[in-house]
């Protein structure tokens, strides 16, 4: 990681297709009475002849787990440590085999969700929720895949790409493990080494095999060169494409290989700070679980509640909290999960001992800024969608807040040195001088495709009761961190004034397809949500995001300012984090979105005007190789420079990557490559000013990417 320092109504639907609904066979297994006298120590391994449920813990704190054949009494088996520096055991409670277990729907032929009048169907509801993370899911919520018209795209650019250079090769250089395409020659001396980290989502060949999250070597500046081609990070050593952190989830039970548990959505903090080295990812199952790279792996998990199926994953910019877009199966209804996290130093246990990593925390605070390499969540409780908004499929978030205001003199993060926290709060109280490096609010926009619906909900009070909690001398009683209601931190159903509050719905004429916002604005925020048609619509955010200063947003407020041309059935939007424009006033997180438009197959930056109400496509990609892009993500740019852009296209089972301008070395000098300030331009094909930078093939469909500068 780099040095971090602070630089300057109507609604029209579509009619429900017919539906196919077919039950799986269900599985009866035999049932078991429990042993009262059955208990194991923690650190155990233990074999029961029949599925039960198990309960972990010490005291009046557990968790529950259901296990069949080959068990351990462990955190790493269970998901979490319910019980902190507390000697922990296992006791069987009951049998979980008594009755068979639900019967799966099938969603084939199911289109819809919702009749012409907007109301849910219970049937095809449940049937899309079962199937979210399937193919079946994919295309309810990315709509249908682009004709397959090879002799259209054969009158696409085919854009330029450069010869590979391979390096950390061995037995006569015929196995290599990393390429290079900029730069050179390659010169092994101290350099401003980093690299951006992808966690790749998507629909595995074989379930057994491939859980469907890899890992990604986004870019790579080091020794003299620069990377622009998706490969596997060399320092897995050639551990294949799974996500190492989500094969240890799978050992331990977490995730069954059997296709039940796909994955469905992943989220990532963005900012210039490369403060996000880990992503939250959401199954099928309910399982959410955290996954990072090589040097930020720490692993938390939390479950949602029975029934909840998720189908969208927001950060805040900090990793101070997750939010996640469920329907309820059971209730028929839209809710948010509320998940607050909480970073720790690589390796580190919640209960200690710490050490200095990027002068991280040395402490657990669920909720306020950290570093990114989670390794606590806890789903606080739900927030209720309104009742017309029963089918939420995409959520953004933002507080407002600059994460360089996090950092210390010298370029430092605040944690270490304010840590404990409870012999420091009191520089965080108003007039202290750690007032203005925490979010005091925030917003949540989450849209419903088939409802047509966009809903804004305030995270005032959610910021209000954790910070005043932090910064107080209740600080000194949280105890430590944990999975029950009254448990640090504490859940809604404990403390129900820190539950987030709908503000605002809006109805739209169009089917809402993606959702974004600006992240550093505070009060004239803005919201971006694309419709199918072709439009990206310009919400102002009421001054709900704001930032580091405490002020109240108005409902009133909320309004659309505008609206963009662009291209058919937008099925992801992406924050831009590099190349400004000149004399611009904002960063490229604020003035500039990147859309994928799956019905065109194309990318475009869409750049707005300085006040944020409207604007224009300022660049278009589309080659030749692009087959079915669902989704696209910026590199960091933050000292070193690559403008290196990475799809992930469904059809064509693999993820592309694209540079749109050059390569600029942060500390070089006139005898190295890409020197400053021009740096390695691209090279053009014809008035293209886009290069190809290279293409790794996936075991699957890639439909979702997220990347960041990490450790």
């Amino acid at each position: 990681m780099k040095a971090h320092r602070p630089a300057a109504p109507l609604r029209a639907f579509a009619a429900a297709a017919p539906l196919v609904l077919l039950l799986a066979q269900p599985c009866i297994a035999q049932a078991q009475a429990p042993d009262p006298t059955w208990r194991k120590s923690e650190g155990e391994d233990f074999v029961l002849a029949a599925p039960a449920r198990v309960r972990y813990g010490a005291g009046d704190r557990w968790v529950e787990k259901v296990v069949s054949g080959q068990g351990s009494c462990s955190n790493a088996f269970f998901g979490s440590d319910p019980a902190p520096q507390v000697r922990k055991s296992c006791t069987w409670i009951a049998t979980a085999t008594a009755k068979a277990a639900s019967p799966r729907l099938s969603a084939k032929g199911v289109t819809e969700v919702v009749d012409r009048a907007g109301k849910v169907l219970p049937e095809a509801y449940r049937a899309i929720a079962a199937n979210m993370g399937d193919a079946e899911g994919i295309a309810y919520r990315y709509g249908p895949e682009p004709t397959a018209d090879a002799a259209a795209r054969a009158k696409l650019p085919t854009l330029y790409e450069r010869e590979d250079q391979f390096a950390r090769c061995e037995d006569n250089q015929r196995h290599c493990r990393t390429s290079w395409q900029v730069g050179g020659p390659r010169k092994e001396v101290d350099f401003a080494y980093s690299t951006n980290q992808s966690s790749v989502v998507f629909l595995a060949d074989d379930p057994v095999e491939r859980a469907g999250v890899g890992d990604l070597q986004a870019s790579a500046f080091e020794a003299n060169t620069y990377a622009q081609k998706p490969q596997l990070p060399w320092q897995h050593g050639g551990g294949g494409l799974d996500s190492i952190n989500v094969v240890k989830y799978r050992a331990a039970g977490l995730l069954p290989n059997d296709g039940s548990a796909r994955p469905i959505a992943a989220g990532r903090c963005s900012g210039p700070a490369g403060y996000c080295p880990t992503s939250v990812i959401a199954f099928q199952n309910g399982l959410l679980a955290t996954t990072g790279s090589n040097t930020a792996h720490n692993q938390a998990t939390a479950r949602l509640a029975p029934n909840k199926v998720p189908t969208a994953v927001a950060m805040t910019s900090n990793s101070e909290f997750a939010f996640v877009t469920v329907w309820d199966t059971a209730q028929l209804k839209g809710q948010v999960a509320v998940v607050a996290l909480a970073g720790l130093c690589d390796g580190c246990k919640l209960e200690g001992p710490y050490y200095e990593w990027w002068s991280e925390w040395q402490g657990v605070y669920p909720g306020l800024p950290n570093m990114g390499n989670i390794a606590f969540m806890k789903v606080l409780g739900y927030v209720d969608l309104p009742a017309e908004m029963k089918a939420p499929t995409e959520i953004a978030v933002t507080t407002g807040m600059h994460p360089f205001n996090t950092v210390l003199g010298g370029g430092l993060f605040m944690g270490q040195a304010n840590s404990p926290l409870a012999t420091h709060w009191r520089s965080f109280t108003r007039g202290g001088g750690n007032y203005g490096r925490y979010a005091k609010g925030g917003v949540a926009v989450v849209v419903s495709k088939s409802e047509q619906m966009a809903a804004f909900i305030d995270l005032k009070p959610l910021f209000d009761y954790i910070n005043g909690v932090y910064f107080s001398d209740a600080v000194a009683g949280i105890g430590a961190v944990g999975q029950d209601e009254r448990q640090w931190p504490h859940g809604f159903g404990f403390k129900p004034q820190a539950r987030p509050v709908v503000v605002k719905t809006v109805a739209l004429d169009a089917r809402p397809t993606a959702v974004k916002t600006t992240l550093t604005r505070s009060k004239d925020a803005r919201a971006w949500i694309a419709t199918q048609e072709g439009a990206l619509r310009i919400f102002s955010l009421g001054g709900y995001a704001p930032g580091a200063d405490v002020h109240a947003g108005s409902p009133n407020e909320i309004q659309a300012l505008g609206k963009v041309a662009i291209g058919r059935n937008p099925t992801s939007l992406a924050h831009s984090k590099g190349e400004p424009e000149p004399g611009m006033k904002d960063d490229p997180l604020n003035g500039q979105v990147i859309v994928t438009s799956r019905g065109d197959r194309s990318i475009q930056w869409v750049r707005f005007s300085p006040d944020g109400r409207s604007g224009r496509v300022v660049r278009t990609l589309q080659d030749s190789r692009l087959v079915d892009p669902i989704a696209a993500e910026d590199i960091d740019n933050f000292a070193n420079v690559g403008l290196t852009l990475s799809v992930a296209d469904y059809g064509g089972r693999a993820v592309l990557n694209y540079r749109y301008g050059p390569v600029v070395f942060a500390d070089r000098g006139a005898q190295w490559a890409c020197q400053p300030p021009g740096g390695c331009p691209v090279k053009p094909t014809g008035d293209i000013a886009i290069e190809f930078g290279g293409s790794f093939p996936m075991q699957g469909r890639p439909y979702q990417i997220n990347t960041s500068n990490v450790p």
